[in-house]
């Protein structure tokens, strides 16, 4: 009997350590847990389920909780099976950050988890994929322009809840009657974005980090192109798409300190008036306020890259009716004109291992190098032996020499 109880309390204890283990987007960090007025008892507590959802709910039972407890909460109908993440008084400052979703009346929280309750919530978990795909088919069937993207059971096992995407207002009344007959469960629809959607698969961004919307974002912007515009990012829509195919969150991340500097240099509309030329704005390095302007509106030529004082400048003159001999300040030369680095082997290219080599064509052409390879070390070789020999004659003394020397020794 001991032995059995024993193998329950580790089941229990895994399965709990499992629990915990799968989704950490939502935590928050309990800055007032130090001090000594949070002490006070508070029966607030915060539940975090699976995917991007969790409640907060009053202990009323005064139970002995903790931060990682798993506990059956209160749910219509049943109960549901989460982890408290949160604690003390930092509970309500949450729930003033979320009123709008938590104005109703909390429910309560029942248990600590028995594993018992946490088998049957394994059990429902493990039906969730192949009722989503059955789902599809069911929706599909029934000629509905949606896709469901998720599907969470209750801890219980009596309730799922069904995330779908869909571009136009579905009605899904049909659907709920054929889905409540196919799964003998309550069925609730929710309705999700795209970003929503990535967020819940996951996944790499072009960065190399986990996607944005998977690991820390719970509030989706929106995005505009202007945000591209802004930071002078090139408008092309397969690099500024992310995976959920709308323009990627991370655009809005710069795009105030970059309004903010851009407030600091001329307007790219104003051209410049000297003596000798007209110029109109090419390109700018927005933090460091330096300008460049062109001679000619469409191509880049004699190109002048001044600071935006100097430019603000020359642009009072000018209302005033004074055009200055040259850009420059009295006294600056002008800078030499510098190559822009060139990748030559494109080793900063993202798509450099898109293409496929190619094959090498004119097999003949080849045979022809080699065989030219080989008559010119032919070659080489024969050159080598003749100045071999060549150098044996110049040191080795002829048969003339040697008759010559042995006469005059007689």
């Amino acid at each position: 009997m001991d032995n059995s109880i024993n193998e329950n309390i580790e089941k229990s204890e895994f399965d709990a350590r499992d629990f915990r283990r799968k989704e950490t987007k939502l935590d928050v960090y309990d800055w007032l847990k130090d001090l000594p007025e949070t002490q006070q008892e508070n029966d607030l507590v915060e539940v975090r389920f699976k995917n991007t959802r969790k409640g907060y709910y009053r202990n009323t039972a005064h139970l002995k909780l903790e931060v990682g407890d798993i506990v059956a909460v209160e749910a219509s109908p049943g109960h549901d099976i989460g982890e408290v993440t949160l604690m003390g008084h930092l509970v309500p400052l949450q729930m003033r950050k979320h009123a709008s979703k938590h104005d109703v009346e909390l429910k309560r929280v029942y248990r600590k988890a028995k594993p018992n309750d946490i088998e049957k919530y394994e059990e429902a978990k493990a039906r969730e994929h192949s009722t989503m795909i059955r789902a599809r088919k069911i929706a599909e069937d029934l000629g509905l322009n949606m896709k469901i993207g998720d599907v969470e059971y209750q801890g219980d096992g009596n309730k799922a809840i069904f995330y779908y995407i869909a571009d136009d207002r579905v009605d899904f009344r049909q659907l709920i009657k054929v889905l409540a007959d196919a799964f003998k469960v309550r069925i609730e629809m929710k309705q999700i974005g795209v970003r929503q959607e990535a967020g819940r698969i996951g996944g790499i961004g072009p960065c190399g980090r986990e996607l944005c919307c998977s690991g820390w974002m719970t509030n989706f912007v929106s995005v505009a192109t202007s945000a591209a515009r802004y930071q002078d990012i090139s408008l092309n829509p397969q690099k500024l798409a992310g995976q959920c195919a709308k323009l990627k969150c991370c655009l809005n991340f710069e795009v105030d300190a970059y309004v903010e500097a851009r407030k600091k240099i001329p307007s790219r509309e104003i051209e410049l008036e000297t003596k000798d030329n007209t110029y109109f704005f090419f390109k700018a390095d927005i933090f460091s306020r330096q300008i460049t302007y062109s001679t000619d509106k469409s191509i880049p030529a004699n190109l002048v890259t001044i600071d935006a004082g100097r430019a603000f400048e020359i642009i009072a003159l000018n209302r005033r009716g004074i055009k200055p001999e040259r850009l420059e300040r009295d006294g600056q030369e002008r800078e030499p004109v510098r190559k822009e680095y060139q990748d030559v082997v494109g080793q900063d290219s993202l798509t450099r291992f898109d293409n496929k080599k190619k094959k090498k064509k004119g097999g003949g052409n080849n045979n022809n190098n080699r065989n030219d390879r080989h008559n010119n070390n032919h070659n080489a070789g024969n050159n080598g032996n003749h100045n071999q020999q060549r150098r044996k004659r110049r040191f080795t003394p002829s048969n003339e020499n040697k008759s010559n020397n042995e006469g005059s020794q007689n």
